[in-house]
C-alpha cells in the first residue's frame, strides 16, 4: 500500500529531473557524471548516493539498474 502512494511522487520528481531521495536537481552541473556503456546515455550520481541514466536524445531521467552501474 505505501508503495501505492511513493511511485507517482517519485514519477512525477523524475519528470521534473529532480532526484527522488533529496529533490536536488539532476541537471546541476556539480553532480558527478560518467559515460554510460550505451551510447547516448550517461550515468548522473547525485550527491545523495543515487544513480540516474540521463538519455541524451529525449532529455530525461530514470533510475539505473544495478546491471548498469
Amino acid at each position: 500500500m505505501f508503495k501505492n502512494m511513493i511511485s507517482p511522487v517519485q514519477a512525477w520528481l523524475l519528470s521534473q529531473g529532480r532526484c527522488v531521495g533529496c529533490g536536488l536537481s539532476l541537471a546541476n552541473s556539480k553532480l558527478k557524471t560518467q559515460k554510460s556503456k550505451v551510447k547516448d546515455e550517461n550515468l548522473v550520481t547525485c550527491k545523495c548516493g543515487r544513480v540516474y541514466i540521463h538519455e541524451t536524445k529525449t532529455g530525461k531521467f530514470r533510475r539505473a539498474l544495478l546491471s548498469e552501474v
